[in-house]
C-alpha cells in the first residue's frame, strides 16, 4: 500500500507539471488566437464596409459582420465622437475610438479609420470600432483547466489503483515468505521449506537464500543438540558411576572419624564433610542431568505436608538460632518423594543461609480452590536483590559485589539449589515463583504442584492439620 501510493504521488507531481506547462501554453495559446482574430477582422472592415454619404448607406449591412448570437459590436462614428451606426442596435458603449487594442466593459475594441465616398470618390473619413465579448474565450479557458484537473486526478487515481494492483502482485511472494518466516518463528521449526517462486527474479533469490539459512539452521541445531545429548547422558553417568565409590569412601571416612582422636580426628572429619558435599552435589548433577533428559522417576501418591515436615526435622540442628513455623496442612499430589524433599530442604537451607540469626522462616501447606498443592516458603531477611530476580532460578547463579548471594545449594555454594527447585516443581506440573513477602522485608518462595485428592478410601477426611515450631 505505501508503495503504491508513494508511486501515485509521483503520478500526481508529474501530471501537476505536465498541466501546468501544457496549460499555460493552451491558454496562451487561445488568447492569442482570440487577439489575432479581432486584430484581423478590425484591420479587414474598412475595406469590406463601403459608406456612402448621400443617401446614407452602408453596404453590406453592419448585421452581416456582428450579431448578438456571436458577441460582437460594430460601430461607425464621426470624426467627432458621434455614433451614425451600430450593430447590433442595443450594444454596450465601447468608449471613445482608440487605435490600440483594450478592453472595455468585457469586450475587446479595436478603431480603425474608414473611408466615405458619394459616387466612388471620397469624401470624408468615419472611425469604425469593432468589439467582442472577453467572457466566451475565457469560458473556453476555464473549460481547459478543468478538463486538465480532471485529468490530473483521474490520472493519479488510476495510477494509485494500477500501482496497488502491481504491489499485491508483486508483493505477494514477499507476503508468503513472511507469513512462512513467522510461522517458523512460531514452531521454532527451521526444517520447514520455504516456497519457491517460478519467476528468475530478486524474489525467489531471497527465497533461496533463506531456503539455505533455514537449512544451516536446521543443521547447527541438530549438531548441537547432538552434543547437549550427549553432555546430559554423561552428566548423567558420570553423576551415577560417581555414587558408589563415594558410598565406599564416605563409609570408610566414617569409621575414621569415629576411630580417630586429635588432629588426626579432625581430619577425617573435615574430609568427611567435603565428600557430604561432594555427595550431595552428585546428586544435584544427576538430578538436573535426569530433568534435562526427561527422565521421570516413579511417582506415588504422597504428602507434601509430610515431605515438610521431615525437612524442617532434618534441618533442625543446625538451623543456627532460627525459628522455623510450620502451618501445614493436607496437601495430596502424585509425585516423587525424594525429588520433592530436595526440593523442599533447598528452599528452607536457601532461607537459613540468607536470614540473620533469630528470624523467622515460615513454611506453609495447603490446597487451593483451583485444585494445586502449595508450598509456601517465606522469610524475614534481606530478600532477594533485585538484580537477581529474572535469572534466579538459573544454574549457578550468584550475587554480585557484597549483594546477598541466593545459590541455595546444599552445604555449600553451587549455585544449583533454586535451579533444582524450578528443575522439580517442572518435572511435576507446577511451578515455583519468588512473591513480595506479607511481612514487608524478606523473600517468599511458593511452589504450587497439580493436586490429588485428599480424601480416603471411605470419602472421609481423616488426615488432620499438622502445626508445629521447630527451634
Amino acid at each position: 500500500m505505501r508503495l503504491a501510493s508513494v508511486s501515485a504521488l509521483l503520478t500526481f507531481v508529474i501530471l501537476c507539471a505536465f498541466a501546468v506547462a501544457i496549460g499555460s501554453l493552451t491558454v496562451h495559446r487561445i488568447r492569442a488566437d482570440f487577439n489575432r482574430q479581432v486584430l484581423d477582422t478590425a484591420n479587414q472592415l474598412p475595406s469590406q464596409l463601403r459608406i456612402n454619404a448621400a443617401p446614407f448607406r452602408i453596404e453590406p449591412p453592419l448585421s452581416d459582420f456582428a450579431t448578438r448570437a456571436d458577441h460582437t459590436v460594430i460601430r461607425i462614428l464621426t470624426l467627432g465622437g458621434t455614433v451614425v451606426a451600430q450593430a447590433p442596435p442595443s450594444s454596450p458603449s465601447l468608449g471613445p475610438p482608440q487605435e490600440a487594442a483594450s478592453t472595455i466593459d468585457g469586450y475587446r475594441v479595436l478603431s480603425r479609420t474608414g473611408a466615405v465616398t458619394q459616387n466612388g470618390e471620397p469624401v470624408g473619413r468615419v472611425r469604425i470600432q469593432y468589439g467582442r465579448r472577453v467572457s466566451d474565450t475565457e469560458a473556453t479557458v476555464r473549460r481547459v483547466e478543468f478538463f486538465l484537473l480532471l485529468g490530473v486526478l483521474a490520472g493519479s487515481g488510476l495510477a494509485l489503483l494500477a500501482g496497488m494492483a502491481l504491489a499485491r502482485r508483486a508483493m505477494a511472494p514477499i507476503a508468503t515468505l513472511t507469513s512462512t518466516a513467522a510461522e517458523i518463528a512460531r514452531t521454532r521449526d527451521p526444517s520447514r521449506g520455504v516456497p519457491q517462486s517460478l519467476a528468475d527474479d530478486e524474489v525467489s533469490e531471497l527465497a533461496r537464500t533463506l531456503e539455505g539459512m533455514l537449512r544451516e539452521l536446521d543443521a547447527a541445531r541438530a549438531e548441537t543438540e547432538s552434543m547437549l545429548t550427549r553432555q546430559r547422558r554423561f552428566v548423567a553417568d558420570a553423576s551415577h558411576e560417581l555414587r558408589t565409590p563415594l558410598t565406599s569412601v564416605l563409609a570408610n571416612l566414617e569409621l575414621l572419624a569415629d576411630a580417630l582422636e586429635g588432629d588426626q580426628g579432625e581430619a577425617a572429619r573435615s574430609a568427611l564433610r567435603s565428600s557430604q558435599r561432594m555427595r550431595r552435589l552428585v546428586a544435584d548433577l544427576l538430578l538436573l542431568a535426569r530433568t534435562d533428559a526427561a527422565r521421570v522417576v516413579a511417582r506415588e501418591r504422597c504428602d507434601l505436608a509430610k515431605i515438610v515436615v521431615e525437612a524442617a526435622a532434618e534441618l533442625g540442628p543446625v538451623s543456627d538460632a532460627h525459628d522455623i513455623s510450620l502451618d501445614v496442612h493436607p496437601a495430596i499430589l502424585q509425585g516423587a518423594s525424594d525429588e520433592l524433599h530436595r526440593l523442599t530442604i533447598n528452599l528452607l537451607e536457601n532461607a537459613l543461609r540468607h536470614t540473620p540469626a533469630g528470624t523467622e522462616i515460615r513454611l506453609s501447606t495447603s490446597t487451593t480452590t483451583d485444585g494445586q498443592v502449595q508450598l509456601v516458603v517465606e522469610d524475614d531477611g534481606p530478600g532477594v536483590p533485585s538484580e537477581l530476580g529474572p535469572t534466579l532460578f538459573e544454574r549457578f547463579v550468584r550475587g554480585a559485589g557484597g549483594a546477598p548471594k541466593r545459590d541455595g545449594a546444599i552445604g555449600g555454594s553451587f549455585g544449583l539449589g533454586l535451579a533444582i527447585v524450578h528443575a522439580v516443581a517442572v518435572s511435576h506440573g507446577g511451578t515455583v515463583t519468588l512473591e513480595r513477602a506479607r511481612h514487608g522485608t524478606g523473600a517468599r518462595f511458593v511452589v504450587r504442584l497439580p493436586a490429588c485428592s485428599d480424601l480416603d478410601d471411605d470419602r472421609q477426611h481423616h488426615r488432620p492439620a499438622l502445626e508445629t515450631v521447630i527451634d
